[in-house]
């Protein structure tokens, strides 16, 4: 069988498998297993141990870590929203696809709604993408393919944790549509059928996830399937509308105009000003509010380095070197191969990654980086031993992977070590109780993990004050306390609070978005019952749109039909720093807690 043509011939190729053998040894034909060293018999569920314990280092602190508010916090409450009705893009903003929610919402159903439900997901997710690099650069060896899965792994985990985020489940999803579609090209005719099937369904379900991912999927599944028979092409054609279908159940109920502006208009044009960073990086100081505040209390690391402003600066054309040295070398040996298997999985990952280097540069900071460059460094590896392989044909396979591997994990640790291994080892001694920064807030059953102590002590205080003043079944609105500026949100207080309904359409407030004119905010504030109103992103300060003010019709509804019943403060305290010795310190107010003047129409009276 022809990988390449799908035609019936038997001529081998580069990468067919090995003839067999000479005659069997008297042992062999007693049917002795003795046949080598049981690592070598065993090597790649070695390889795959190997992986998943350093997957397992970190995991319970992973699982115990302080959550990004906002985006933590919407994926805990949206997918509950659709359990009750909701519909995304409709009765509240999402700026992707709906698959995410829908899955996570599967398994809140099942399990309930948790954090550590949430979680386990988003583990899950980063486990796609992982062994799929693994997967996909297993033709090289275990030893490239282990490697590979190491690089990948130390980059994309302490992106953002284990926060069951679309893009890293629409990019798993994505590398395994990429590894089904070229099984599909090498296998005979009946299973590369049922591959090209599979390959389909999975990139229809990944842009399901993430819609942005069509120029990614799009150019890596070409190259994987170039030339393959009709029958193969149709398969997989098949599996994709059967993956892209339940778009038009979303178009059905969310409606045509909403499910543009939510997934194309909003993140697109309006979200972007308020968002962007400067390109490249600034060397000298880091610009992203969130990224400065993950600067705080890192880890105290023994080797020198460079400063995170300035390892940003290099992560930043690290990426693209990374996907240019994947090009060539793919391109080179496409050429010399003449499109052999090995050389057409380069190609197509190199394809693969290029197309993501739009998230690299939509905003340049740390997560966005390791979302677009998980793939391309993890297959740096494959390309440096490709190149090896020419300049020392004679050297082992094992000794040119070792040297690939470890050049590239030597790599990341002397440019852009805090992004990647300082934060991995932080994740791994806080799953042994040490350098634990998250606090714990725990409300009727829910837990969530802060990581300022004094926000966690306020919020303590101020969840059964909430529950006090508000009517059973009443509307409860969330947001920051200038609401004419709207960069960021406390959105896991709608999980703590979940018997209350949230009263706007900006769950999640973006810049842009959430605070310009006409966009119905001062609707939904008078809408509500309580609000909850957070002065810990006053201090939001980006070189971008997010510092304009937009519409004041929100301050104006909040002073004529609310009052204010309560504020909540607290002073900042550092690892190990209590209360008490923190008492020298001002306090101060970082939630306000308002209650309607008179009870909304429909609403129960309240004490």
């Amino acid at each position: 069988m022809d990988n390449e043509t799908g035609m019936t011939t038997h001529r081998p190729g580069p990468d067919a498998p090995a003839q067999p053998a000479a005659p069997a040894t008297s042992r062999e034909q007693t049917g002795s297993t003795r046949r080598g060293p049981w690592w070598r018999r065993h090597g790649t569920l070695l390889a795959l141990l190997v992986v998943a314990v350093v997957f397992a280092l970190p995991l319970r602190g992973l699982l115990r870590l302080q959550g990004p508010p906002m985006e933590e916090g919407f994926m805990l409450v949206f997918p509950e929203r659709v359990l009750r009705g909701d519909v995304p893009n409709v009765d509240f903003l999402h700026l992707y696809g709906p698959g995410s929610l829908w899955f996570l919402a599967g398994v809140f159903k099942v399990f309930g709604t948790s954090l550590m439900a949430e979680r386990l997901v988003g583990l899950l997710q980063l486990i796609g993408i992982v062994f799929g690099v693994f997967a996909l650069a297993r033709p090289w060896g275990r030893g490239l393919a282990t490697c590979g899965a190491l690089v990948s792994l130390v980059v994309i985990v302490p992106a953002i944790a284990l926060t069951a985020l679309a893009w890293d489940g629409g990019l798993a999803l994505g590398v395994w549509a990429l590894w089904a579609a070229l099984q599909a090209r090498r296998s005979p005719p009946r299973p590369a059928r049922r591959w090209a099937l599979l390959s389909g369904v999975l990139a229809g379900i990944a842009l399901l996830y993430r819609p942005d991912l069509v120029v990614a999927a799009a150019a890596g599944l070409l190259v994987a399937l170039w030339g393959v028979e009709a029958a193969r092409r149709r398969r997989f054609l098949a599996g994709l509308a059967a993956g892209l279908a339940p778009y038009v159940v979303h178009l059905a109920t969310a409606g045509l105009r909403p499910s543009i502006r939510g997934m194309v208009l909003d993140p697109v044009f309006h979200l972007r000003g308020g968002r962007r960073l400067p390109i490249p990086p600034d060397p000298n100081q880091l610009t992203g509010f969130l990224q400065l505040s993950g600067e705080t209390y890192l880890l105290d690391w023994p080797l020198p380095t460079p400063t995170s402003a300035q390892q940003l600066w290099m992560w930043f054309w690290l990426v693209f070197v990374a996907n240019a040295a994947l090009i060539g070398v793919a391109l080179w040996r496409f050429r010399a191969d003449r499109g052999a298997f090995r050389s057409r999985v380069l190609l197509a990952v190199a394809v693969f990654s290029l197309g993501m280097l739009p998230q690299a540069v939509q905003r340049t900071d740390s997560a966005h980086f390791a979302w677009a460059s998980a793939v391309a460094l993890g297959f740096l590896p494959v390309a440096l031993a490709e190149v090896l392989g020419r300049w020392a044909p004679r050297a082992r396979p094992r000794v040119r992977a070792a040297v690939a591997g470890g050049a590239v994990l030597v790599m990341l640790l002397a440019v852009i070590p805090t992004f990647t291994f300082r934060r991995y080892a932080d994740f791994s001694v806080q799953s042994f109780g040490r350098h634990r920064l998250a606090f714990p807030i725990t409300h009727e059953g829910r837990t969530f993990y802060y990581g300022r102590r004094d926000a966690a002590e306020a919020v303590r205080r101020m969840l059964p004050d909430v529950e006090k003043i508000a009517p059973p079944g009443g509307r409860l609105f969330v947001g920051p306390k200038n609401l004419r500026r709207t960069p960021y949100s406390d959105a896991f207080l709608y999980y703590l609070l979940p018997d209350l309904d949230p009263a706007t359409y900006y769950i999640e407030m973006d810049p842009g978005v959430a605070n310009r004119e006409g966009s119905g905010l001062a609707d939904d504030l008078a809408s509500a019952d309580v609000v909850i109103l957070s002065a810990i992103w006053d201090d939001w300060n980006e070189p971008n749109d997010s510092r304009m003010v937009g519409s004041a019709e929100p301050v104006r509804v909040l002073e004529e039909q609310f009052r204010r019943v309560g504020v909540y403060a607290g002073r900042d305290t550092g690892p190990g720093e209590d209360f008490a010795e923190a008492a020298g310190r001002d306090r101060v107010i970082l939630y306000e807690l308002y209650q309607r003047r008179t009870p909304r129409k429909g609403s129960a009276a309240t004490g």
